[in-house]
């Protein structure tokens, strides 16, 4: 039998050696439990335990009585407990030290990576000489953990983890609870209020649900709601601009639009269509004007 690092296994109590710890033994080779890594009392020589194999600080094999989130080839949700911007990102494990989530597993961009206390679905796995490191968790990986959406999550709002994002959209786990996994989102490009990084927490309304049992996310609420909110934005925007205007009109491009107000273009058009039907405001060219009844009103507020 080899002593494999990543999984738990049942060990032989041999010998007790002080100031170090516990050896213990599978009838061939031999691992130290360190009385650092021992839970509960002392273990009696000859007893047998359930322990996990590491590698430690030195990277030598070592066996801890603490339980890991996470087990070789197993998928599980692991928080970022540190960022190093030339390694990788540090996943706590559950054991008081970290596993490394490499850059070669991440995004490209590095606005894109996850941040402190985001959280990624990785899988538990060895690297060339056999020491323990993190890999980004697939979609295959997941496809055998999770459940199909219910049709009652129709247009309702859920919350999910990225688990890949792209120039297209971003893939997400939403959030099963007590049940499991969850199920598979998805959240068009279109649909993203802004660039999501691997491993955020996302909320999102399901917009359709596949007969493969996923579902299609967006960030925004139902086009009346959304017109409301966003007419709302617009007008408190032009409110706080110098004479009441603002250099955007629907013949703006919908990037620039995108990155000033976060919503789409066709958002952007209805909060102004909106506005317009008001008598609220007014466009000139290119530009979007308050008109003098919203100026008024604006003033007299200043003014009580």
């Amino acid at each position: 039998m080899t002593l494999t690092a990543g999984t738990v296994t049942r060990l032989r109590v041999a010998r007790e050696v002080s100031p170090y710890g516990f050896f213990l033994t599978d009838g061939e080779q031999e691992v130290l439990l360190h009385y650092t890594e021992l839970t509960g009392s002392k273990p009696k020589i000859g007893s047998e335990m359930e322990v996990f194999i590491f590698f430690d600080s030195e990277d030598r094999i070592a066996a801890t009585m603490k339980r890991p989130l996470i087990t070789l080839g197993e998928v599980a949700r692991l928080q970022v407990a540190d960022v190093h911007s030339r390694i990788g990102v540090f996943l706590e494990m559950g054991l008081g030290r970290q596993l490394l989530l490499p850059l070669s597993e991440q995004p490209e961009l590095q606005s894109l990576r996850p941040r402190r206390g985001d959280e990624v679905f990785v899988k538990l796995a060895h690297d060339k000489i056999g020491r323990l490191f993190a890999k980004l968790a697939t979609e295959e990986d997941l496809l055998a953990l999770v459940f199909r959406a219910p049709v009652s999550w129709s247009n309702t709002w859920v919350e999910g983890w990225v688990t890949k994002t792209l120039k297209i959209g971003s893939f997400v786990l939403i959030d099963g609870g007590v049940v499991g996994f969850g199920a598979l989102g998805f959240i068009p490009e279109a649909e993203r209020a802004h660039p999501l990084r691997l491993g955020e927490r996302v909320r999102g309304r399901v917009t359709f649900i596949r007969e493969d049992g996923r579902v299609n996310l967006s960030m925004t609420p139902v086009k009346e709601v959304g017109r409301v909110e966003d007419a709302d934005r617009l007008l408190a925007f032009l409110k706080e601009r110098p004479g009441g205007a603002m250099p955007y009109s629907d013949q703006t491009e919908a990037d620039l639009i995108k990155q000033r107000f976060g919503i789409s273009k066709s958002a952007f058009k209805r909060a102004l269509g909106k506005l317009m039907r008001e008598g609220l405001v007014v466009q000139e060219g290119n530009w979007t004007k308050l008109t003098s009844a919203a100026a008024e009103q604006q003033e007299q507020k200043r003014d009580n």
